[in-house]
């Protein structure tokens, strides 16, 4: 739990705030995990402090058909992709198997175009056996965030983190069981939006978060030596 109180200036600022707790991680050399787009700038600051491997977890919500910032669900990227629904919502509102499926093949092209652009094809980094850091720049509800981290606990690593700048204690607390720590800096409830929390809050475009990739990518070992 964090006292803090005051809005982060930007995400540059969050991702500093979090790499402050997560030092101490830095000597497993974890894997740090963003969620395009927002989460990435964040992740990028932790990735950096924690001398740490960057990569992408592409996750799209499933929305209400009409009102597509209501959750249904979401699916996440990955050989096999995995679709988490709220079963729930999916019967209260009567969606139909094939609205759902027309809607997970359309957030998936929206993930192969990301994946396409952001990492020029180059596959996912492996998750297993290493300490993961799953990073967003905050969580609301928390339904997009259980889906990628069922996801990434699927691929076997030794230690699941989540770490974010701002979350409300209820989605903190549904998500406690599908990870084995979470760094949260600001718990507000309620939280009405996670914009609220920053004092600048610009959406992340494809370029911002194209340049932070290319800027994290760590050089192979002939690289590094030169050869």
């Amino acid at each position: 739990m964090s006292d803090r109180r005051e809005p982060f200036r930007d995400r540059q600022e969050a991702g500093h705030a979090l790499a402050a707790v997560l030092l101490p991680y830095a000597a497993s050399h974890p894997l740090v995990l963003a969620l395009p787009r927002g989460g990435v700038p964040v992740a990028f600051e932790v990735a950096q402090a924690l001398d740490a491997d960057l990569d992408l977890l592409f996750v799209r919500k499933i929305g209400l058909p009409g009102h597509e910032e209501y959750g249904l669900g979401a699916v996440v990227d990955g050989a096999a992709p995995r679709i988490v629904l709220d079963r729930a919502r999916v019967a209260e509102f009567g969606i139909g198997t094939p609205a759902i499926r027309e809607i997970v093949q359309r957030q998936l092209g929206e993930i192969a175009r990301q994946r396409r652009l952001y990492l020029k094809g180059r596959p996912a980094m492996p998750v297993a056996g290493r300490v993961v850091i799953v990073v967003d720049d905050g969580i609301a509800t928390g339904g997009t965030m259980r889906a990628a981290l069922q996801a990434v606990r699927g691929g076997q690593p030794a230690r699941l983190i989540l770490a974010v700048p701002v979350a409300p204690p209820d989605s903190i607390a549904d998500l406690a069981g599908e990870c084995d720590e979470i760094v949260c800096l600001m718990r507000p409830s309620p939280l009405y939006a996670v914009g609220a929390y920053y004092r600048d809050f610009e959406q992340v475009e494809d370029q911002e978060v194209i340049r932070l990739v290319a800027q994290a990518e760590r050089p192979g070992p002939a690289e590094a030596s030169g050869e």
